[in-house]
């Protein structure tokens, strides 16, 4: 490691492309700060399912045909080889399919130049497919869980059994949350393994602007909650929606895309409040302060979060968070300039939590300076850290 910079290979399925730059941006954020604080090397290796093209009938998922196989993103070499998909069977054996369509390029890249550590992000598949891998190049695996990865798919047999042998076999061990860490070691991972290193926030590009400004800009008049996700049924996007009748002055920002988006629609005009919901679609990085500076506050009713960046990206723009009891979040929301916490995942309890919020009457400012306490650069050096304990683990105790 003191010959030059460290070389790793980010492994990860769920990472942004040039057709999908949303796609995974919290992985591709922390490795960008990663290499701006630490001067690490990196290149990527982001699979993505295998379909023969973008024809009409492969629906949403016929992108995948469109994206390049190599390219320059974000100032990384990123690669996309292709896995197998099979219907009603490929998630189960997903971390195989992975494995098998990786492997190829892996070796000739680390022939190439090799890599100090494989650097896998969640654990299912493919921190199982990067195990995989690196025992059979020979190479120290460190994997980050996130979320659902352990949240969920522990739930059913043979992914359990996988990430037990993954969490056995990979010499270090990432959750972004003490939550997860703790459900890791429920699972029979031995903790000495398991370093939670929580997600930072860019405080530069999340920082506070023009309130009045901002709310010219989006025709705002009255108190605005802003919802941030996809839009698929554990965001909770719904709830919200029924808590503004609750609500009757406050408007509903929803920014994000998803297969829920029809229903989320119907059950504000069931509600009585689709003239009070707005729902954006997709909103660039570069475009979210705006929103965050506009609304009074972030609204996050998740039935399961990891880490949830949003509550940090509002938090860090001066907006205040009403974010459901859930996992990772209590991490987040960790003291009154941040926040309420809700209890109860429902309507009610949502529409409770708002008024708690209003009632406290927070600063702005006090808000933003619990978000200043949560920047990349601890998160980079305990990378940094993890990465010399999988290289010496590894090498039987030895740099």
């Amino acid at each position: 490691m003191a010959d030059g910079a460290l070389e790793l290979l980010t492994y990860s399925a769920l990472y942004p492309n040039s057709l999908q730059p949303r796609h995974g941006i919290f992985v591709a954020q922390r490795l960008s700060q990663l290499m701006a604080d630490c001067g690490v090397s990196a290149r990527v290796m982001a699979p993505v399912p295998w379909f023969p093209s973008r024809a009409p009938m492969f629906g949403q998922y016929g992108v995948y045909a469109g994206v390049p196989r190599e390219e320059s993103y974000g100032g990384l070499q990123v690669f996309h080889p292709r896995f197998a998909v099979v219907p009603k069977l490929s998630w189960q054996i997903s971390p195989w399919l992975l494995y098998q369509a990786t492997r190829g390029l892996a070796a000739r890249l680390h022939r190439a130049r090799p890599y100090a550590v494989i650097d896998a992000h969640f654990f299912y598949p493919d921190g199982v497919a990067a195990v995989l891998l690196g025992r059979e190049l020979g190479v120290p695996v460190t994997i980050t869980a996130r979320g659902s990865d352990i949240t969920e798919m522990p739930d059913y047999r043979l992914p359990r059994r996988w990430i037990q042998w993954a969490g056995q076999h990979a010499q270090e061990i990432i959750t972004v949350c003490a939550a997860l860490r703790e459900r890791l070691v429920e699972l029979g991972v031995p903790g000495e393994k398991v370093t939670v290193l929580r997600n930072g926030v860019d405080l530069e590009r999340f920082s506070p602007g023009d309130r009045r400004a901002a709310r010219a800009a989006l025709d705002i008049h009255g108190p605005m909650l802003l919802s941030v996700g996809n839009l698929i049924e554990l965001k909770g996007h719904h709830l919200i929606i029924d808590a503004l009748r609750a609500l009757p002055q406050h408007t509903l920002l929803i920014i994000g895309s998803g297969p829920e988006r029809q229903a989320l629609e119907r059950r504000a005009r069931e509600q009585g409040v689709a003239h009070r919901t707005r729902f954006v679609g997709l909103v660039a990085q570069s475009e979210l302060r705006q929103y965050y500076t506009a609304a009074d506050a972030l609204v996050l009713a998740s039935s399961r979060e990891g880490w949830a960046n949003v509550l940090l990206e509002a938090m860090a723009c001066g907006t205040p968070v009403v974010a459901t009891r859930v996992w990772g979040t209590p991490e987040v929301v960790a003291a009154p300039a941040a926040g309420v916490l809700i209890d109860a995942r429902s309507a009610v309890g949502i529409a409770a939590g708002v008024a708690r919020l209003a009632a406290a009457a927070l600063t702005r400012e006090a808000t933003r300076a619990y978000a200043e306490n949560f920047s990349w650069r601890d998160t980079s050096v305990g990378q940094m850290e993890v990465f010399s304990r999988a290289i010496a683990r590894h090498h039987g105790g030895r740099l």
